[in-house]
């Protein structure tokens, strides 16, 4: 790892996770997957299975960051067109490939392989494959972009094959301090002057309820471990202040 920023762009791919029908937690897995690699989520994106605004947005995204991540529409079926649209965006060919169908036959017999599941080995030119423990279908890496299924737990599987791919950059550290009985408000203006003697350091507030308690977590990150420790310093006299 180096000293310097290293960043990401996630989109997840998918109709069903606008219409609400599909609950998304493949981007706190990829952050937290990527956080103790050094590599900084910048921005998160869901969008529909548009080939247009697929390809327009990895295009985007591979130009903003280090790393790219894709989930979704890598699978069998028609609408499955995440692929080729990983292609338009390099312009790139695409096309079966035979290292792709010896994974596919891990899973399925000669038989089996008919057309739609063969959609599954169309892989655009030049990309190296993502090995998939979970269903055999694999994954693919183009340039700095990392295509990879929608399904969580064949997401997961993909990980472990995407790790040493990646060069990292400076590790963000954090510290955690709760109050509870207060609100934001209570804290804003001593909360702003810390964040202001520590220089680097970004402080946020989430605030919690239930029926008996409200309260608010205080959460500083930075690069400088010895400077967050100063920090965990200020804000627990701050919340002694206030409670």
């Amino acid at each position: 790892m180096s000293d310097h920023t290293v960043t990401a762009g996630i989109i997840l791919i998918g109709d069903e996770l606008l219409s609400g029908r599909t609950q998304d937690t493949n981007l706190s897995t990829i952050a937290k997957w990527l956080e103790p690699l050094g590599v900084q989520v910048g921005e998160a994106r869901i969008i529909a299975d548009d080939a247009e605004v697929i390809t327009q947005t990895v295009r985007t995204f591979s130009e903003r960051f280090n790393y790219v991540f894709t989930t979704g529409g890598i699978g069998p079926t028609h609408d499955d067109i995440t692929a080729d649209c990983i292609a338009a965006a390099f312009d790139l060919g695409i096309s079966e490939r035979d290292d792709a169908i010896a994974m596919l036959r891990e899973r399925y017999e000669q038989g089996e392989l008919n057309a739609a599941r063969r959609r599954m080995a169309r892989i655009p030119d030049g990309a190296s494959l993502i090995k998939n423990p979970v269903s055999q279908a694999p994954g693919f890496q183009t340039r700095n972009v990392f295509t990879m299924a929608g399904v969580p737990s064949i997401m997961r599987g993909m990980l472990p094959d995407i790790e040493h791919r990646i060069q990292g950059g400076a590790k963000v550290y954090s510290v955690n301090v709760t109050a509870a009985g207060i609100g934001e408000g209570d804290a804003a203006e001593p909360l702003a002057e810390i964040e202001r003697r520590f220089h680097g350091v970004s402080i946020g507030s989430y605030p919690f309820f239930n029926a008996d308690l409200r309260g608010v977590t205080f959460v500083a990150r930075g690069r400088d471990k010895a400077m967050l420790e100063k920090v965990e310093i200020a804000l627990s006299a701050l919340v002694a202040d206030l409670t």
